[in-house]
């Protein structure tokens, strides 16, 4: 029964999330402006007091707000670059995946003309949360030579304002003050170093739990700038390689909700940050897959199924529900053979499987299967 998803309890908030990937080491001889040791992410630690992922390391990243489709973005952008695009590349093709929220029917769509499209809103979004969240300014100045397209070099955060937490405090209580930061700044947010990467669904864990509908964009700094947690809902922050990420969270130092362990082991798949830049500009005109873990509990853990897997269920029912069996994790693993999964062990020990070709030329994780001494 796929399709179009039933009204159900859940109400879904559009999100967006941002991957800060800094150069990390010496410069690179054959490309002085990038280093050659590889990349560090920012995650930024969770307060206990949140109700959504608390204490979790996540990367910036928040609800969508109206204001950041105000069509008074429009003036700011002017007068080098204007609507609807603002000089990113052409519309992403439409990806026709599973499941079909409420939201994404054309009745469902903004009634405001004015208002900017998705993909510029959720970008303006991304930036306006790691500002909010961790102090840092993914901003352009304004009289800066226009580029259409993604950014061609990666490039810095602008320096934060002698007056940041008085700025910050206003944006948070206000997000419309967001745009106000930027016309005093004389900047516009760097939608254009934000490259398309990936989106999530919340899956189901229990009936009327937060559930959001989250863009994820990846974005390369030639450095890591520096990083201020608001010590509200962010009390922490680390730059970590995925090794050292996922070396964290085994060893329990920190703890990663599964969509943030399946991104960061994904981008262990580059050696630099020249591979990873190069890659987003390659993979620029792909889009990106949505993607609703649907859950497989099991008798001593649970499994998070992905699509592609032998037993993933394009099944508007598991929007609401969770699949169950009184099958161990060893047992289920025997029986398959075409794997899209997340294996969760338990809260500190995850496992991820992968069986199945990339979809629209994007890099899945390879497969990671924790060391039985661990399990």
């Amino acid at each position: 029964m796929s399709g179009p998803l039933r009204s159900g309890p859940s109400s879904w908030r559009r999100a967006a999330s941002v991957v800060l990937a800094a150069g990390w080491g010496r410069p690179d001889p054959a490309a002085p402006s990038l280093p050659a040791a590889g990349f560090r992410l920012l995650l930024l630690q969770r307060s206990q007091r949140q109700g959504f992922l608390p204490d979790a390391h996540v990367f910036p990243g928040g609800v969508l707000d109206a204001a950041d489709s105000s069509a008074d973005w429009q003036r700011l952008f002017a007068p080098h670059l204007g609507p609807p695009r603002f000089g990113l590349s052409s519309a992403l093709p439409s990806r026709a995946a599973f499941p079909v929220l409420p939201g994404d029917r054309p009745d469902a769509a903004d009634s405001d003309p004015a208002a900017l499209l998705d993909d510029v809103a959720l970008r303006i979004c991304a930036i306006r949360e790691a500002f909010e969240e961790a102090g840092v300014l993914l901003l352009r100045a304004r009289g800066a030579q226009p580029h259409s397209g993604p950014a061609p070099e990666p490039g810095c955060a602008l320096a934060p304002p002698p007056d940041l937490e008085a700025w910050r405090a206003r944006v948070r209580s206000d997000p419309r003050h967001f745009l106000h930061l930027c016309a005093h700044l004389d900047c516009t947010p760097d939608i254009w170093a934000l490259h398309d990467w990936s989106a999530w669904l919340t899956p189901f864990t229990r009936p009327g739990g937060r559930r959001f509908d989250t863009a994820f964009f990846l974005c390369c700094l030639r450095k890591p700038p520096t990083a201020c947690p608001d010590m509200a809902e962010m009390v922490g922050y680390q730059w970590l390689s995925p090794s050292e990420a996922t070396e964290s969270f085994l060893s329990k130092e920190i703890w990663l909700a599964p969509p943030q362990f399946y991104e960061i082991r994904r981008l262990a798949n580059f050696a630099s940050l020249s591979d990873l830049h190069k890659f987003c500009l390659d993979h620029a005109l792909e889009g990106r897959e949505r993607w609703l873990p649907i859950t497989l509990l099991t008798a001593d853990g649970a499994l998070q199924l992905l699509p592609g897997d032998e037993l993933y269920l394009e099944d508007s029912d598991y929007l609401e529900n969770s699949l169950s069996t009184e099958k161990k994790i060893e047992e289920i693993m025997k029986e398959g053979k075409k794997f899209h999964r997340v294996v969760m062990h338990d809260r500190h020990l995850y496992s991820i499987h992968v069986t199945v070709p990339t979809k629209h030329k994007h890099v899945y994780p390879k497969t990671y299967v924790v060391a039985k001494s661990r399990v």
